[in-house]
């Protein structure tokens, strides 16, 4: 594994990455890559390197796990901007600079996310052809959960008190940087925040298990406006072509991954090949990084993309 930090020529900021490598890497060799997304709020250390970056790395692909602009070690002002189209521009310029390197097979580029980052990577292949088949990991369209549950089902409220926040930011106030998690689960529970997403976002994020300094879930919630209009996998009848995998946990959250999943297999009527993996009894957090449930996972997306990559 390797940490970088790359700039192609149409970027303001730079973009911080880690490689992994396949077991007996040899660059003069051509290898297909895989783009790996990490979710909203997380890093690229947490689970879109650390698991299903590794694991696709010992399968025998080069594996970039980026951190999104504005988030982690990546450039970009002011932070913790959560921007739906710019996390989908990320991942084509990440792609920009893979096919750069000479060990990348620029034929072979495919793509995996994990919850909002499930998402961005199906949304992304709605456009960017060169991906040649994704999985999202118990995928999350975040403009619909903003829409719905973030909002308490009152997007237009939302979107006031963010213009007016905007303006006072304006004109000199403090920004107003929301942590989206309680501090930890014993402060979860007292909190009365028991409902399971939350709760196990909460053990993942909060705690040893999960924790990483890059992995801040905050959001600067005056810069948010343009989740709410977003749609992840709007026009996907027409233009979601290419070979996608959605794997979901059955245990339901109220984050919505469960019924994103069902919703993208759905729509994605001319894809070549549209997978649905439902796995029983675990949920959306299980999947961040227990052994059987990846395990379970794994064992499905690597020969999906060993078909489609080859």
């Amino acid at each position: 594994m390797e940490k970088i930090t790359f700039r192609n020529s149409d970027m303001l900021w730079d973009i911080s990455a880690l490689v992994l490598y396949p077991p007996n890497f040899n660059p003069s060799q051509k290898y297909p890559l895989i783009v790996s997304v990490h979710p909203f709020g997380s890093c690229k250390e947490q689970t879109s390197g650390a698991v299903y970056g590794k694991a696709l790395a010992e399968a025998g692909y080069v594996v970039i796990a980026h951190d999104a602009s504005f988030q982690g070690e990546s450039g970009g002002f002011p932070r913790y901007v959560e921007e739906p189209a710019q996390r989908v521009e990320d991942v084509s310029r990440v792609i920009d600079y893979a096919v750069t390197l000479p060990y990348v097979d620029a034929d072979r580029i495919g793509g995996i996310g994990i919850c909002g980052g499930g998402a961005y990577i199906i949304n992304a292949a709605l456009t960017e052809k060169r991906l040649k088949a994704v999985v999202g990991i118990t995928p999350v369209n975040l403009g619909r959960l903003f829409r719905e549950g973030f909002s308490q089902f009152q997007p237009i409220t939302a979107l006031e008190s963010m213009a007016a926040q905007r303006t006072l930011e304006a004109r000199g106030e403090e920004l107003q940087v929301n942590e989206l998690l309680p501090p930890g689960p014993e402060a979860a529970v007292k909190l009365g925040l028991t409902e399971r997403d939350v709760s196990e976002a909460t053990d993942y994020y909060k705690t040893p298990r999960g924790q990483q300094p890059g992995g801040a879930t905050k959001m600067l919630f005056s810069h948010a406006q343009k989740i709410l209009s977003w749609d992840a996998f709007a026009f996907a009848e027409t233009l979601m072509t290419q070979p996608v995998m959605a794997v979901i946990g059955n245990k339901v959250g109220a984050f919505g991954a469960y019924r994103d999943g069902m919703e993208i297999y759905g729509r994605s009527v001319v894809s070549k090949d549209r997978q649905l993996v439902e796995l029983n009894d675990w949920s959306h957090y299980d999947l961040y990084d227990k052994s059987e449930p990846v395990a379970l996972a794994i064992a499905r997306v690597t020969p999906f993309f060993e078909a489609h990559l080859a």
